[in-house]
């Protein structure tokens, strides 16, 4: 787990310093150059822009957000859901995974190495890949990070409101921060539904990843929050979905547990 987690921050640390971050104060047009401003941050840029003339009215840059955030989850949906499919089998090889932990608790170098090639040949057998869940957010990074720079780097974006907020700036009510990560508690919760108590350190990432997804809100353009709060409502969505009847069934076993004790 430790190694997946600094795995997964030294892959969006190096994205960050290949996203182009020292030419932040550069505006965004067709004469800028390098991979970073030509296939990622122009192509936002103007699809954002392209949305908001076309609506032409209070809040169409708000809207032309709302509609590139879900052409991009609708482009990405065939990973994600692979992502949840990937959350669904880890959960049913959980109780397997723990029957290996209690097997070769011991934690001498051998002995955990024999439960490594026991737990990569238990995902092997099933057709689970533990990575699979870190794609999509590998995947995000760079197109986050480049809705940044093209609302920063563009004035037709930045310089417009929706709703209460300039999308160029903070939300000066911190509501949009809030309500980003409330939903990004909801859609963690959804997608764990079943595991947390077999999983600490996930339960743990339930609450720790809300809490950074507010502080990073606080401060970065209310646009970004605008971003994560519709592509996290799109998960939840497509999460209750996919999983649904694995939360019923999760939801009636806890019922029927506590309906058991109290008649006892």
């Amino acid at each position: 787990m430790k190694k997946r987690i600094i795995a997964l921050m030294s892959i969006v640390g190096l994205m960050a310093i290949l996203s182009g971050c020292t030419e932040y104060n550069k505006p965004i047009n067709s004469d800028s150059t390098g991979f970073w401003n030509e296939y990622i941050v122009y192509p936002l840029s103007q699809l954002i822009t392209f949305f908001g003339e076309k609506l032409d009215g209070f809040g169409s840059y708000g809207l032309a957000i709302i509609i590139v955030t879900l052409i991009i989850r609708l482009a990405i949906l065939p990973l994600m859901i692979k992502q949840t499919k990937s959350s669904k089998a880890m959960q049913a090889l959980q109780p397997e995974m723990k029957r290996l932990r209690e097997k070769y608790s011991s934690k001498d170098a051998q002995t955990q190495q024999k439960l490594q090639q026991e737990t990569m040949a238990l995902f092997q057998s099933h057709g689970v890949n533990p990575l699979a869940g870190c794609f999509p957010l590998i995947i995000q990074m760079p197109i986050l990070i480049g809705f940044y720079h093209a609302i920063s780097r563009t004035a037709a974006i930045k310089e417009h409101n929706f709703l209460w907020f300039d999308l160029g700036s903070p939300d000066p009510f911190y509501a949009l921060p809030l309500i980003a990560g409330l939903t990004t508690f909801i859609q963690q919760k959804l997608m764990m539904a079943g595991t947390a108590d077999q999983n600490p350190q996930m339960a743990m990432m339930l609450y720790i990843m809300p809490v950074m997804i507010i502080i990073f809100a606080i401060n970065f353009p209310a646009a970004l929050s605008l971003y994560w709060v519709v592509g996290n409502l799109f998960m939840i969505a497509q999460t209750y979905f996919i999983k649904g009847p694995d939360i019923k069934e999760v939801k009636a076993a806890k019922a029927t547990a506590q309906s058991g004790g109290k008649k006892k």
